[in-house]
Parts: structure tokens; C-alpha cells; sequence
């Protein structure tokens, strides 16, 4: 399966190389672009498949992702259990839920999220649905690139699992190099 996740990311020219500042601040050699694959409705509904399948014996309630890429999980996910899907947004350091989304205690909560480097916007969105009582019974990601295992206290499912090197900026032999950084997806 994984040779198969791989090819989508091919196929749709979503694996990157060169030198990238990513989301978390870190620098890394390849980037992994989900906009290129959740650009495809049927790459979306494959990945998604996945996840929801390997979810579905746990009875989830609310399938929830942060802005932007979870938010296109979250409904997919949520469409394929039957459930409701919804999003968190950044509000300052943390994320919230607007628009009028509600989880209810002790309601059984996916989390699902694109691309797992280091598992802050993952970890915002637990403390997010946790807030609002929401019992976490699992976490689901397109790929999981972090270097070294996540544990959220839940079951984390990847579709691909690619550990990928990530350097600080003052220690990242591109930088030294100087080859020329660049920002991609939703970076200012």
C-alpha cells in the first residue's frame, strides 16, 4: 500500500525537493505539497478512505482538522462515517472552533490532519475539542514525515509513513550552503 500512497504523491507532483521553509519554522529538503493531491477528488476520497477505514470500528461522532488542508479531511473523513465534520482556526497561539461548531461532551472525536512534522496544529486542535469536553479516540494523517515517532496519547494512523530530515534554521547545512530558501503553501 505504501508504493501505492507514494505513486499518488508522484502523480500529482506533490513531493518537492530543494530547500523549504516549512509551516513549523524548520528547514527541510523536501516538502510535501497535499494541495497538489487534494486538488484530485479522487486521490482525496482514496486517502480519506483509508483513514476512515481505519477508524470506523471506533464509533466517531465528529471528525475534526485545523485550517487549511484538515478542513477538506475533516468533511471527506466525516462524509465516509456518516458523521459531522468540522474545523478549528488559529485565534491567536491556539486554535477555536467558530462558525457555530459544537461538540458535546464525551462525544468520540478523529482528529485528522495533512502532512505530521512536528504535531503542533495537531496538538491545537486536541486541546481545542478537549476544551469543549470532546473525548479524542484517535489521529489520522495523509503522510507522517516527523523524524522521530509522535505520541498524542491516542492511535495515530498515517496513510504514508516517510520520515523526513528537518533542520533549524541555525543549524541547516542548505543555509550554510546558500542555497536559496523557499516558502511555499500558505506562508507569508
Amino acid at each position: 500500500m505504501s508504493n501505492e500512497i507514494i505513486q499518488i504523491f508522484k502523480d500529482a507532483e506533490a513531493v518537492l525537493e530543494g530547500h523549504f521553509l516549512l509551516t513549523s519554522g524548520l528547514h527541510s529538503p523536501v516538502y510535501w505539497e497535499k494541495f497538489h493531491v487534494l486538488q484530485y477528488p479522487h486521490y482525496t476520497v482514496k486517502l480519506c478512505q483509508l483513514i476512515a477505514e481505519h477508524f470506523k470500528k471506533d464509533k466517531v461522532q465528529v471528525v475534526a482538522g485545523p485550517t487549511t488542508g484538515g478542513i477538506i479531511l475533516a468533511f471527506e473523513v466525516a462524509r465516509q462515517l456518516g458523521v459531522k465534520g468540522i474545523f478549528a482556526e488559529k485565534e491567536g497561539a491556539e486554535r477555536v472552533f467558530r462558525r457555530g461548531f459544537t461538540i458535546n461532551p464525551g462525544e468520540r472525536v478523529l482528529v485528522v490532519d495533512d502532512i505530521l512534522t512536528t504535531g503542533s496544529s495537531i496538538i491545537e486542535v486536541i486541546k481545542a475539542v478537549k476544551k469543549l469536553g470532546g473525548n479524542i479516540i484517535g489521529v489520522g494523517v495523509l503522510v507522517d514525515r516527523a523524524e522521530q515517532k509522535k505520541d498524542f496519547g491516542v492511535p495515530l494512523f498515517s496513510c504514508l509513513r516517510s520520515a523526513t530530515v528537518t533542520y533549524t534554521p541555525d543549524k541547516c547545512p542548505l543555509c550554510a550552503a546558500g542555497v536559496p530558501l523557499v516558502r511555499l503553501g500558505g506562508q507569508t
